[in-house]
């Protein structure tokens, strides 16, 4: 036991395996990740400058985009960059501290656009099955109130969570075979049972994962019926084209998550768990910026103003 008690004191960092068993291609990850990660954060800024600057995007589904979007640059900070770091070294140490700070940015992150996607599906479900009412539903205050419901829950939530499992004690080995600090991976080195740290995690992804998942699912359910029930196939495919972004973002995100917070502990493993990991750290926060400027109208409607308005200051004369 006293061996024990020196182990967990003398714990103060973590050792992130990540990617070493790829040897010599880690070179190959860094520029592909580094690429990425450029253009996940120009994409994203590109879309919150092309909001703000156009008054036809002055909308609520715009409104959590901008939300959705700073949150994507966010999101993927948490973990990219030291990720990148650790590709180019040998020692890929962690401090306990860093490590707590890095799970805590991660998760609250990810469950507040869990939340911030459930609340687009909403603001779609409004626009489509209740036109006349749109603006009385979704105005300003309420939008507001939606997004900052999400971010602060989710803060409180995640201070609690992250607080409880870094209060185990940690010891023995410090390799964690994973490239961040998250939950199941970090919790495998506690030294003493994790079994309730693993029913809340399990607990708060039900709530703040599934339910969403569940309210968009539902939403989208009154929403297809709606457009199906449409006399026009043009309004048809006008009323889906202004979900089809959404719905490809929800796909793409909520797919991967639900797979690995949702899985059972038997059928957990380092390598497929790191994988899937990528899909939603770093893929989805690249691609859903593509998705909301190549499939919607508005989006490319008013990046081409934006263009034509910078090109007519520069050329005044022509």
């Amino acid at each position: 036991m006293e061996q024990l008690g020196e182990n967990e004191t003398n714990l103060n960092e973590f050792i992130l395996e990540g990617f070493s068993y790829l040897a010599e291609l880690q070179i190959l990850l860094f520029f592909v990740f580094l690429v990425t990660y450029i253009f996940t954060l120009l994409g994203n800024m590109l879309i919150i400058l092309l909001i703000k600057l156009n008054p036809s995007l002055q909308t609520p589904m715009y409104f959590f985009l901008v939300n959705l979007s700073f949150l994507e640059m966010c999101y993927t900070t948490s973990v990219v960059p030291q990720m990148l770091v650790h590709l180019l070294t040998d020692h890929k140490s962690i401090s306990l501290t860093r490590c707590a700070a890095q799970m805590y940015a991660f998760a609250m992150l990810g469950l507040t656009e869990c939340c911030l996607l459930a609340a687009m599906a909403y603001d779609r479900y409004v626009a489509i099955c209740h036109p006349l009412h749109y603006t009385e539903i979704m105005n300003h205050q309420v939008c507001t109130q939606l997004a900052a419901a999400a971010w602060i829950i989710c803060f409180l939530v995640q201070v609690a969570q992250t607080a409880w499992i870094f209060s185990l004690p940690f010891c023995g080995s410090k390799h964690i075979q994973h490239f961040f600090c998250d939950f199941l991976p970090v919790m495998k080195m506690a030294c003493t049972d994790t079994y309730k740290n693993e029913i809340l995690v399990m607990a708060v992804s039900i709530i703040f994962i599934m339910s969403p998942f569940l309210l968009i699912i539902l939403s989208y359910i009154c929403i297809i019926s709606t457009i199906l029930k449409l006399p026009s196939a043009k309004g048809r495919r006008k009323a889906f084209s202004t979900c089809s972004s959404h719905l490809m973002v929800v796909t793409l995100f909520f797919g991967t998550t639900l797979f690995t917070y949702l899985i059972p502990k038997s059928s957990y493993t380092p390598r497929s768990d790191q994988a899937i990991s990528l899909m939603y750290t770093v893929v989805s926060p690249f691609l859903n910026p593509i998705i909301y400027t190549l499939r919607n109208k508005e989006v490319k409607g008013a990046f081409k103003k934006t263009v034509s308005r910078l090109l007519s200051v520069q050329n005044p004369t022509s």
